[in-house]
């Protein structure tokens, strides 16, 4: 099976992603990867973490015009000056939402939600021609798993496609230059013949547990930059992998 590998630009701006400039843009034969994110705010601690929210998105594109091979494994790594807290988080689990819509996902799990955004595929059926397919995306706090925290993934295809595509991503605690591991398997989409070819997310959660109050994501700035690697394993063999950095700044 074939296998490239390429590496994604390093980024040195700490642009948010509605403003930026830089996004990382990489080509693997006819195959483009545009991805890109940021945080707020970027003015951190030093050594205690604080508050932050993170936004990122990912477009899957072909330079001659025809429909992505669909992405099958994403791997992703975080900065070990990024921090994930759950603690007296209400947990959404995922039979409570497996049949519902992103509306009816959102209400039954209301005081779960930790951030938001939206999807979109490109789907060839053999009767109706290419469908364009977007659905809101919610990503809420899930029920522990080894000990580990993780992160439920909710979407919907609308018809004629008419499937709910629910993903259960474990949020691995990991040493070294990454303090976190988030890695799953992309849902088929129509019996396989849709591709993801757009997703973004807005992740950040402010809430209230035994009297303190508490942020889902957090970060500090000890080295001047919050680094995040992710690994994209394509149906067709191809593989992109690589890095973005943001610079932070620590507070005087």
């Amino acid at each position: 099976m074939k296998r490239n590998l390429a590496f994604l630009l390093v980024l040195g701006l700490g642009l948010f992603v509605a403003h930026t400039a830089n996004a990382a843009t990489v080509r693997v034969g006819t195959l483009v990867l545009h991805a890109d994110g940021g945080f707020e705010p970027r003015l951190l601690p030093k050594r205690a973490y604080a508050p932050i929210r993170f936004q990122g998105y990912g477009e899957v594109e072909t330079t001659d015009g025809s429909i992505p091979p669909a992405l099958r494994h994403v791997l992703l790594e975080f900065d070990h000056d990024g921090h994930v807290t759950t603690a007296g988080l209400p947990v959404c689990r995922p039979a409570q939402i497996e049949s519902a819509s992103p509306a009816q996902a959102r209400r039954r799990c209301r005081s779960a939600i930790v951030g938001t955004g939206q999807v979109g595929a490109e789907v060839p059926l053999p009767t109706l021609g290419l469908i364009d397919m977007n659905s809101p995306l919610t990503l809420f706090n899930g029920p522990r798993s080894g000990g580990d925290p993780t992160v439920i993934l909710h979407a919907q295809a609308p018809s004629p496609i008419s499937e709910t595509y629910v993903v259960v991503v474990p949020i691995e605690r990991r040493h070294g230059r990454y303090g976190y591991r988030a890695e799953f398997d992309v849902p088929s989409i129509a019996g396989g013949l849709g591709s993801l070819t757009h997703i973004d997310a807005n992740i950040g959660r402010r809430y209230r547990a035994g009297g303190v109050e508490r942020s889902y994501v957090s970060a500090r700035c000890s080295d001047s930059i919050l680094q995040t690697r992710g690994r994209f394993s394509f149906a067709d063999g191809n593989v992109i992998y690589g890095s973005v950095f943001k610079i932070c700044r620590a507070k005087p």
